[in-house]
């Protein structure tokens, strides 16, 4: 058991009577004052989340400009939020000090963006702020003085923006991207690594998913990486440290495809695909950082909702829409007894010629 399974047991476990009893001891502090001078916003879970967060703290920083904003984060999203200039202050929930010091501060307003498991809405309720908002899609919503509806329909950029209507007013209905934080220092260091492309379009391909339901498979990418270099384009292969048999795999013998998965950081990823004129990428964080940076994506979806995690703008999704799929729900996706058919039925070849039309500005439906 990994340590994110190991996060979801311990929830389904002591979850449900942590809700009870904190509902039952830990009342929300008495407000003092109209006036809103700092704001704790919490946000578990892994990239994908944080990147989509992005805009609901640059609307709370845009209304409360004078407040403290800090937002409590875990290891697996930090880097996400370090570059933001509209934070005041990140801290990590598995940092022990750093959970103490935000349960000990004083706020007016806690914002728990978490959409199901009840441990994180359980910290918000431990700050006692006069105002704690979260979504109410279970018994955590006995935790929260304004608990705010979800659905499993609605696009999770908006649903996190959703949870800022019990303090203010948000246009959702408009253009957001691009909207992720990028370093000039990011930018000079990848410009080595892909400066073979130099005078090429280039595509990054991300071979990654969090659930093996989710992944597309290294022969299918090398097929399209294969079919673009042949027609004068550069691809490059990124990822994490667990994608780096997948990224050789795809590169191996390929002139113009350059594999630097388990070489960069999140900040230095997303520069190089900024640098790129498409991102093909299964349902995943590094497919929202793309939408977040403006660039063109491909995302390929099975398991996972497309009405609550396809990019709204910019792309196109490949979706076989089987009776069986969408099948996860609040992040799990049960065991499949088709072999996830949902993405195994994409063929190299249709993502491939898509690939082509968009690099030549042709943007057509699946």
């Amino acid at each position: 058991m990994n340590r994110i399974q190991l996060m979801k047991y311990l929830d389904r476990l002591v979850g449900p009577p942590a809700t009870a009893l904190a509902a039952a001891i830990f009342r929300p502090r008495a407000t003092t004052s109209g006036d809103i001078h700092s704001i704790l916003v919490v946000r578990p879970g892994g990239i994908g989340d944080a990147v989509l967060l992005i805009p609901a703290i640059k609307a709370l920083r845009h209304a409360f400009p004078a407040a403290r904003l800090d937002i409590l984060a875990e290891q697996r999203n930090a880097e996400v939020f370090r570059s933001l200039p509209e934070i005041t202050r990140l801290y990590q929930y598995d940092r022990c000090k750093e959970l103490s010091a935000v349960v000990r501060a004083r706020y007016d307003i806690v914002i728990d963006t978490e959409q199901w498991h009840r441990l994180s809405a359980v910290l918000a309720r431990l700050a006692r702020a006069p105002m704690l908002i979260g979504f109410a899609t279970n018994a955590r919503r006995r935790l929260f003085t304004h608990p705010v509806p979800y659905s499993q329909d609605t696009y999770e950029l908006e649903s996190f923006l959703d949870l800022l209507t019990p303090i203010l007013a948000v246009q959702k209905n408009m253009p957001l991207a691009p909207f992720f934080p990028l370093s000039d220092d990011a930018k000079r260091m990848i410009a080595p690594r892909i400066k073979k492309l130099s005078g090429r379009k280039t595509v990054v391909i991300f071979p990654g998913g969090s659930i093996p339901e989710r992944q597309w498979g290294a022969a299918n990418f090398r097929d399209v990486a294969a079919w673009l270099v042949e027609r004068g384009y550069g691809v490059v292969v990124v990822g994490g440290k667990t994608d780096t048999r997948e990224g050789r795999q795809i590169a191996e013998g390929l002139d113009f495809v350059i594999d630097v998965t388990g070489c960069l950081t999140l900040g230095e990823t997303a520069a190089v695909i900024q640098s790129a004129s498409l991102l093909i990428s299964g349902d995943s964080g590094i497919l929202h950082i793309g939408y977040a940076l403006g660039v063109k994506t491909i995302g390929l979806f099975g398991p996972g909702r497309q009405a609550k995690w396809a990019p709204r703008e910019n792309g196109v999704v490949f979706n076989r829409n089987l009776p069986c799929s969408p099948c996860t729900t609040f992040g799990y996706t049960p065991q499949c007894a088709n072999g996830a058919i949902c993405m195994k039925s994409i063929s190299s070849h249709e993502v491939a010629e898509m690939a082509v039309r968009m690099l030549n500005g042709i943007t057509l439906t699946v």
